[in-house]
């Protein structure tokens, strides 16, 4: 049988393979809110990993962004997102990737985050390291918040919810050397992991956002909390992920600016 993380970079490179296919064609948009939206690309890669799942993995349990599958009560469940940065994607604008994380009885143990336009593999297994197209990579070292380039996201509610991480972003900015919004939680985890940002904060993720991503950080030896810099868990209402040296700046900035009531960011990213 093939072991986890193969399988999981096996079908990563696969769906990606299909969304960088059709990356110059039109492809439909449907959307879901005001700016949240799905594609047609997006249906694809996830037809292609729901089927192969299935197929390969029967008794598993699938937690995807675009459809709800019965659950069969398995201690394993996939936990996938076909097309991260789909906003993105429908303008062409080339940042977008594959996520996918394996948890056996709720724990990540297994992930990869593939870039299919520059080929780049980002896969961990838990106790065993990260890595980027085979090579261990690991966070950097920067101890000064000034000389830190960050990362961040805005929830798809920016509109209509107060608490939109505008507040947050108009002060770290200031702090810090430069933050960079790319528009996909999964890759901007995944460059924590390989040391390209030194820390990463968002609201309102959901599982399929920073399930791989996740378990990147840990394995390549950085931490990730909650908002509160509570144990961050797979539902957490909001992220923050570092290479540990700086993770305490950007809790406290964050907590001065506004102390974080958890009841403020449950309505989660879609």
């Amino acid at each position: 049988m093939q072991s986890p993380l193969t399988a999981l970079a096996d079908m990563a490179r696969q769906a990606g393979s299909i969304l960088k296919d059709r990356f110059h064609k039109d492809n439909a948009v449907y959307f879901k809110g005001d700016i949240d939206i799905v594609t047609e690309a997006d249906r694809l890669s996830e037809e292609y990993l729901v089927s192969t799942i299935t197929s390969r993995f029967p008794k598993h349990d699938i937690l995807t962004e675009e459809r709800i599958l019965e659950s069969k009560g398995s201690d394993y469940r996939w936990i996938i997102d076909p097309l991260d940065g789909t906003t993105n994607y429908s303008h062409h604008f080339p940042v977008f990737c594959v996520s996918l994380a394996l948890e056996e009885r709720g724990i990540v143990i297994a992930a990869a985050v593939y870039d299919p336009l520059r080929d780049e593999l980002f896969t961990a297994e838990r106790g065993r390291g990260a890595s980027l197209n085979g090579r261990a990579i690991a966070v950097s070292r920067t101890a000064d918040l000034s000389r830190a380039l960050l990362a961040t996201g805005f929830p798809y509610d920016i509109r209509t919810n107060p608490n939109n991480n505008i507040n947050y972003f108009n002060v770290l900015a200031l702090k810090v050397q430069a933050i960079r919004r790319a528009g996909s939680a999964a890759l901007d985890l995944a460059y924590i992991a390989a040391g390209r940002f030194d820390g990463f904060w968002e609201l309102r993720l959901r599982p399929w956002d920073t399930a791989a991503g996740w378990l990147l950080v840990e394995e390549a030896g950085g931490k990730t909390s909650d908002l509160n810099g509570k144990t961050f868990f797979i539902n957490a209402p909001g992220m923050v992920a570092s290479n540990g040296v700086l993770h305490n700046d950007i809790l406290k900035i964050i907590d001065d600016i506004n102390p974080l009531d958890d009841r403020l960011l449950t309505n989660q990213k879609g």
